[in-house]
């Protein structure tokens, strides 16, 4: 059977260079992928961009009410046959689109690999890294070292979010890295404490969890 794999990661942890390599490899022995990534994410316009310079064009960007699992379809039919479908930048999914890429894999025999973030700046879930983490049959780690300097030698645990170059704890769940003035570091737990502040979970959302 067919599985649906999410590799989570902090920013830096060549996420997309794996996807890129995944994607040769594939290729050079006769495979034939999809690759998608988010609309919503547009660094890059069109292309995956990794941060070793690797470059791709997206076979499709994913918009917010696309139903991913009947346009893989569509595009199947044209190509004959689909080896794997690839998927950058996942946790900006929605939750029912996650669904739909295991129903690919399910359903349709197509094995989905899914790159992203766990958490956002504030250490909380997207809302589809959280349902590839419920739902995923495999769930793979990509390490990256902390990026606080100072001979840290921890692997990187979140990811900070900085405006004009200062640690921020508030602010819309989703900004592009490099619009707008802002930037992202990935740390380990100590020195994202140390340099963001305290980590709390949100009250209301617990709530709404413990009442399920």
């Amino acid at each position: 059977m067919a599985k649906l794999y999410f590799t989570h990661g902090t920013m830096g942890a060549q996420k997309t260079t794996q996807l890129l390599a995944a994607a040769h490899n594939f290729e050079e022995h006769g495979g034939r992928v999809l690759i998608t990534k988010p609309a919503v994410d547009t660094k890059g316009d069109r292309h995956l961009v990794s941060r070793i310079g690797l470059r791709r064009e997206a076979d499709f960007l994913t918009t917010p009410d696309m139903d991913v699992e009947a346009e893989v379809l569509q595009r199947r039919e044209a190509m004959a046959r689909i080896s794997a479908v690839l998927v950058d930048e996942a946790q900006f999914l929605q939750p029912a689109q996650v669904d739909q890429l295991l129903a690919l894999a399910v359903r349709h025999a197509i094995p989905v690999m899914a790159w992203g973030l766990r958490t956002d700046f504030r250490t909380r879930s997207f809302p589809g890294s959280l349902r590839l983490l419920e739902i995923a049959h495999e769930l793979r780690e990509s390490i990256a070292m902390c990026g606080h300097g100072g001979g840290c030698e921890h692997r990187a645990q979140f990811n900070a979010r900085m405006v004009n170059g200062r640690f921020v704890a508030e602010g819309d769940q989703v900004a592009i890295d490099g619009e707008a003035a802002v930037t992202y570091a990935s740390l380990c737990a100590g020195h994202y404490l140390e340099d963001v502040g305290p980590i709390a979970a949100d009250a209301h959302l617990v709530a709404s969890r413990l009442r399920r």
